[in-house]
Parts: structure tokens; sequence; C-alpha cells
């Protein structure tokens, strides 16, 4: 028997208007409301599984990485590094943690990795027990990336990463250190190439962690991508075959971004229209 529960990591408020694409602001702001700088609060959430054996924690959040500067330019919330509050709270530390799962390496998914900032010291890698699974395509990417995503990775965290010698790559559907009948990873190359999606066979039904396929439940609608994402088209194919297994599967999405959505069912109407049918803000499985 495995038990899963979200992890509520730091919070950031983004530009609307990257997060949404091409939706212009009279449609995004009905699904969530806009500050006076346009921008949108958003969760950065993990996924905690134990399975009496281990504990496995999918994604790390944006944490508390940024000096003040750069908090502020990206909009992270809460100076203190959430997630291992949230971790403590479930009687956990990072040094308890067995295995991290990385959907992919931008800031926002993987800067709780690193220790808070301090002005004294360079940040350290969290974590010292655990292995950490990134997709084999995406590591490529992260450590040769393009110019115009270059500022969404943290070069100090991909070289503490390979320092550790605990970097585990994975290019097929499982991976040697989780057990093939309870995790298995399929791929996107919309939002970033390589990004890596998790799904945990549960008593509930199979649960995808989806990154940033689908940040939220705005995004479950085929046409709503981000700004951020490299190839909105292909991202749109990407979305639609995976809407359609998890549905068929009768499974669920776990939604990392939502901020008031941590878990969700999908159906598909007779026009083709997906949408969330069940939810909760909080997975306490």
């Amino acid at each position: 028997m495995i038990s899963l529960h979200s992890v509520e990591g730091n919070t950031q408020r983004l530009d609307g208007g990257a997060m949404f694409g091409n939706a212009p602001r009279a449609v995004w702001r009905r699904w969530i409301a806009p500050d006076e700088q346009n921008r949108i609060g958003l969760a950065c959430r993990a996924l905690l599984i134990q399975d009496g054996h281990r504990n496995v924690l999918l994604e790390a959040g944006v944490g508390a990485f940024f000096d003040p500067h750069m908090r502020e330019r990206f909009g992270v919330v809460e100076a203190e590094h959430v997630l291992l509050s949230s971790l403590n709270r479930l009687g956990l530390s990072h040094e308890d943690i067995d295995v991290v799962v990385l959907s992919h390496l931008h800031f926002d998914h993987a800067g709780g990795l690193l220790s808070a900032w301090s002005p004294d010291t360079e940040p350290s890698l969290l974590f010292p027990n655990a292995q950490f699974v990134v997709g084999e395509k995406h590591w490529q990417r992260a450590t040769n990336p393009h110019a115009r995503d270059r500022a969404s990775f943290v070069p100090v965290l991909n070289r503490l990463l390979q320092e550790s010698g605990r970097l585990v790559l994975v290019d097929g559907v499982h991976c040697p250190v989780l057990p093939a009948d309870t995790y298995s990873f399929r791929f996107s190359d919309g939002h970033t190439p390589g990004l890596t999606m998790t799904t945990v066979q549960t008593t509930q039904g199979p649960l995808c962690f989806v990154g940033d396929l689908i940040p939220g439940v705005p995004w479950v609608h085929l046409p709503i991508t981000m700004g951020y994402d490299r190839c909105a088209e292909q991202l749109i194919d990407e979305k639609h075959t995976l809407l359609d297994d998890v549905i068929s599967q009768n499974g669920w999405l776990f939604l990392t971004h939502d901020p008031n959505v941590s878990v969700a069912r999908v159906t598909r109407s007779e026009k083709g229209r997906y949408s969330v049918t069940e939810s909760a803000e909080v997975l306490d499985w």
C-alpha cells in the first residue's frame, strides 16, 4: 500500500499574458484574476509518494535560492524555503527523501533542490540521500540550452547534480531506481525537450504528474498554452494524446501550478472539449 500527499512549495506571481500565451486577457482573467501588475498567483506543488520502503518526491518547486532582487523579478512570494516546512509537517526532512523525480530543470520546478539564499554562502544541494531522476533528453537541453530558454535553467544546480554522483538519466518507460509496477514515464517536447511525466499506479487509479504540459485547470482546454512553451502546436498535440489516455484509464492529473487544485479527473465532451469533472485542492490518499 502506498500513500500520496500533495506538498506545497513557494508560490509565485507571474505575468498572466505570459502564462496564457495567445489567449486574450478578457478570457483568462475569468479563470485566474490578475493583480494590479497583471500577475496571477501560482503554486509550485510537489507530490510525495511513500510505499513503506522509500520516500519519493516528484518535483521540488521554485524554492528560495534566489537573491532578493531575482526573487522580486520572478515573483517568488516567500523568502523561506516553504517545501522544507511542508515536508516537516508530514514528519519528514529533506534528508529522508530517497528519490527525487524532476519533470524538467526549469528553476520553478527544480530550484527547491537548493538551499535558501544567504548573502554569505553559495547555494548547496539539499536532499543528501536522494537519487535525482531526470530525462536524458532534457538533461542535454539543460546543460546546453537555447538562447530562448537559457534564463530558465540554474547552471549551479546542473553542476551540483552532476557532481553528486546520484544523477539518474532516463530515456524509457521505466528507470532502475523505481519499481516498474508502480512508476512509468512518458515524454513531451512541446514545453521543453524531454519533459518527463511520471504516472503512479494507485488504488484510486493511475495518477499522472503532468508538469508544464498542463500547469493547471485552465490549461486542460486544448488551445490554451503558455508563452513559455517552445512549440505550442506540438504541445497541443501531446496534450490531446495524454488527456485521451488518462480518460480511457479513468485516471487523474496532478497539477503543479494551479493555485486551487492539486488533483483532477478530466472528461471530453461530444464536441471534443476537455474539462475537469472532479478535483481536490489537497491530495491525501
